[in-house]
């Protein structure tokens, strides 16, 4: 490890323990730092530069010296209608409903913001998108569903790494994408910014 890396910081600015799993997967040691920001979507914002937008003001929020800080954001593209968290199981269930037997986008920005000991500021951001087909879900199967409590953290209503992996019948993409970190993005991002994620190993 170079003098210059090991005297930074890896911080992730996300409270998602999707997120952290996946960087405790790489074996990386880290800090969870998430930020508090608005998440409205503006006026006809589109998925992709809406998620870039939220990823990098995250990052700028939690930037400090000789930190490398890596923000996510993730969303849901109906056929233009971003779908975000469920506010209860009722909305749960409507969410669930829509992406029954469709295929949508999920789009996940990652944005590495690195301010170095010396001062210097790199910001790398970009956004990953996969497609996914969802089965047809019969009405039981919502109820159930919802009643495990998982789909009511996650945007879409559903997660891919846990019990609705049942729904998914096929992606195109990045599958930790969907899981909230693409990770061969952020492998490139962080490789730009002119960090080594492996100085950051337990």
């Amino acid at each position: 490890m170079s003098d210059a890396l090991s005297a930074e910081r890896l911080i992730l600015a996300s409270a998602s323990p999707r997120r952290s799993g996946l960087l405790d997967e790489l074996g990386l040691v880290f800090e969870i730092a998430p930020p508090d920001i608005d998440e409205s979507v503006l006026p006809g914002e589109l998925g992709r530069p809406y998620v870039e937008r939220l990823a990098r003001g995250k990052a700028a929020v939690m930037a400090a010296p000789g930190a490398v800080v890596v923000a996510a954001d993730t969303t849901v593209d109906l056929d233009g209608e971003l779908l975000g968290k469920p506010v209860d199981a009722a909305d749960a269930k409507r969410l669930i409903r829509a992406i029954a037997d469709t295929t949508h986008h999920v789009h996940t920005a990652v944005c590495v913001h690195r301010v170095t000991t010396a001062g210097e500021i790199i910001i790398r951001s970009a956004v990953a998108t996969t497609a996914v087909t969802i089965a047809p879900i019969a009405e039981d199967w919502i109820e159930w569903y919802v009643g495990t409590g998982e789909p009511l953290d996650k945007a879409g209503a559903y997660g891919m790494q846990g019990p609705g992996a049942m729904f998914v019948a096929g992606i195109t993409g990045s599958p930790s994408n969907v899981v909230g970190l693409p990770l061969d993005l952020l492998a490139r991002l962080t490789a730009e910014a002119g960090v080594d994620l492996l100085s950051f190993r337990r």
